[in-house]
Order: structure tokens, then C-alpha cells, then sequence
């Protein structure tokens, strides 16, 4: 691995650790030195991926966060902090999607999705922000955003308003945020073959899907690592208010 790459003596604190993106963001960071913090609701699946971690001499804490509330997020951070000192990498990966033709979206639905992508992603952001400046320390903060960020598709309409959101929040904290050595980058992945949608994807609906995408396969989580790691590290020492998509190409294709 290349040295600017490697996160040594770096903290990293991922939300919605246990999921399946979640779970491998926090593997590859590891993997790269840095110790981790696995946020996210239930501890159960935290704890048995820090176990999992532990057996490849990664260290990383389970650490409960409901990232729509303040107060759980500080604890979280707080606790993870007493651990292992200042986080100076976070990967706010939480999100949540409902798959409904917009007329059919309830309010309340609509209102679950942006305060978990959104108001999540703000909560996270703003709380490793405030620690960061308040040590004058430098940091990098990734957000998790999606192509549908950048383009639409169809029944997804809280999902695809909420990661444009982050699109635009990430830019502007890293313009608000680069005088104190803070950087804020955006990745946004598109279709990556996990066990949640591997099913879909062998119907002819996800079938179409795929051939779609210009390189003719669905990515893998291993894909994300490239623009994972180029972020977390100081190897994007000059980078801030950037967006990797990193999407086989799908972005370019044709509504």
C-alpha cells in the first residue's frame, strides 16, 4: 500500500457500521491501520463485527448511535474519543430508502428517510466538526451520497432528494470548514451488488438495470475502496467539497 494511504494512528468512526457497505468500509479502513468506532442502533451486530474485526487484529468499539438524535450521537462520540482519542476520520454511511412511486410516499415515510440521510448526516458532521476545531486538530469527513445524488430514478423520491442534499451540505461545510484543516468530500456509489439486492438483481427488472450501466456488471463493495481510502487519508491532503461516483460509468449513460 501506498504510505500516503495508510491510516496509521488514525481514529475512524463509521455509522451504520453493521450494514453491509457499513461493514466493509470499516474492514478496509482497518485493514489501512486505523482504529475504529462502529456506530450504529443495534449493538448486537456491532459487537459481532468488532468480534470479526478482533480475529484480523483490527481494533474498533461497538458503539450505539441513533444518528436523528443529538444527544445519542454526542454519547457516541464521546464514548469513542474516551477510547481511543481524537476521531479525526468519519464515514457518516447511515441512510435508509423507501421504494414508492411518489403518490403513494405518506408524510411520515418522507420524513423518516431525510431525518435518517440528511438531518443524520448533519448531526454527525457537525458533531465531528465541533470536536475537530475545538482541538484545532484536522480531519476528514466522508459522506456516503449515491448517483441518484447526481441523476433520478423512479420510486425513490425521499432517497434521491435526501442524497442531492448531502450532496449540497458536503460542499458547503467544506467551504465553511477548510480554514480549520477540515475536509469534507462526498462518495456516492451507484448500484453495488450486496446480499440485500442480489436477488433483485437476478430478475429481468434488475437485469435491464444492469445493462445500463455502461460497464455491463454491478459494482462490488471492494470497488469503493480506491475513493474510501484516497479520502480518509492524507493522500487527498488537497481535496475538499469533491465528489467521487464511482458508478461503472452509469452516471454518463442516458436518462
Amino acid at each position: 500500500m501506498h504510505t500516503e494511504y495508510c491510516l496509521k494512528g488514525k481514529v475512524a468512526l463509521i455509522t451504520g457500521a453493521a450494514g453491509a457497505l457499513g461493514a466493509h468500509f470499516s474492514r478496509s479502513l482497518g485493514l489501512a491501520g486505523a482504529a475504529l468506532i462502529l456506530a450504529g442502533r443495534r449493538y448486537e451486530p456491532l459487537e459481532q463485527l468488532s468480534q470479526a474485526l478482533r480475529s484480523e487484529e483490527i481494533e474498533s468499539l461497538p458503539v450505539q448511535m441513533d444518528v436523528t438524535d443529538p444527544d445519542s450521537v454526542r454519547a457516541a462520540f464521546e464514548q469513542g474519543q474516551s477510547a481511543y482519542g481524537a476521531i479525526n476520520v468519519v464515514i457518516c454511511n447511515a441512510g435508509i430508502a423507501v421504494n414508492k412511486k411518489s403518490l403513494d410516499v405518506a408524510a411520515d415515510e418522507w420524513a423518516r428517510v431525510v431525518d435518517v440521510n440528511l438531518k443524520g448526516s448533519w448531526l454527525v458532521c457537525a458533531e465531528a466538526g465541533r470536536r475537530l476545531v475545538e482541538a484545532r486538530r484536522p480531519g476528514s469527513i466522508i459522506t456516503i451520497s449515491s448517483i441518484l445524488g447526481h441523476r433520478v430514478a423512479g420510486a425513490v423520491l425521499p432517497y434521491t432528494a435526501s442524497k442531492a442534499a448531502v450532496e449540497q451540505m458536503t460542499r458547503a461545510l467544506a467551504l465553511e470548514w477548510a480554514r480549520y484543516g477540515i475536509r469534507v468530500n462526498a462518495l456516492a456509489p451507484g448500484y453495488i451488488e450486496t446480499d440485500l439486492n442480489r436477488e433483485f438483481f437476478q430478475t429481468r427488472a434488475g437485469e435491464a438495470l444492469i445493462q445500463r450501466i455502461p460497464q455491463r456488471r454491478l459494482g462490488r463493495p471492494e470497488d469503493l475502496d480506491g475513493a474510501l481510502l484516497l479520502l480518509a487519508s492524507d493522500a487527498s491532503s488537497y481535496m475538499t467539497g469533491s465528489s467521487i461516483v464511482v458508478d461503472g460509468g452509469h452516471l454518463q449513460s442516458s436518462l
